[in-house]
Parts: C-alpha cells; sequence; structure tokens
C-alpha cells in the first residue's frame, strides 16, 4: 500500500518508492532521498513540523508541505 512520507509516526521505518513530483527540491534529492532507500522517521519537531528524518545515514530535516509529495511502502 503506498503512503506518503508525512504519514509516518516516530520509529516508523519505509522505502521511498517515488520522488518524481516537482515539488521535491533536487537537494533532497542529492543528499540521499532517492527511491529504494530507507527512511525511518527519528522525530517531530513542535506541531510536527518539521519532520527530523533518517534517510541511509543521512539525518535531514523537511517541511510536511515536501514529505506529501514523497511517495513510500512501510516496513513491517
Amino acid at each position: 500500500m503506498q503512503y506518503t512520507l508525512a504519514e509516518l509516526k516516530r520509529g516508523e521505518r519505509a522505502i521511498i518508492t517515488d520522488v518524481s513530483s516537482i515539488h521535491i527540491p533536487l537537494k533532497l534529492l542529492e543528499m540521499g532521498c532517492l527511491p529504494g532507500n530507507l527512511v525511518e522517521l527519528v522525530q517531530l519537531a513542535p506541531f510536527k513540523d518539521p519532520m527530523y528524518l533518517n534517510i541511509n545515514g543521512t539525518h535531514l530535516a523537511i517541511r510536511k508541505e515536501t514529505a506529501v509529495h514523497i511517495l513510500i511502502e512501510k516496513q513491517g
């Protein structure tokens, strides 16, 4: 089942499946936010924005408005 990165809960892991939206900055792709990579939600800031993520060992903070455009497949 397809979800967006914005739907992850703290501690959940998923595989990125699609980042083809024009709303995703090139900088995120360069930092490893690519299809096939494992992503884990480490922490949410107050008011749940931004999201602090671990993507294949790289720690990133992204806004929810960007996360809704990244498709994922949750892991067990």
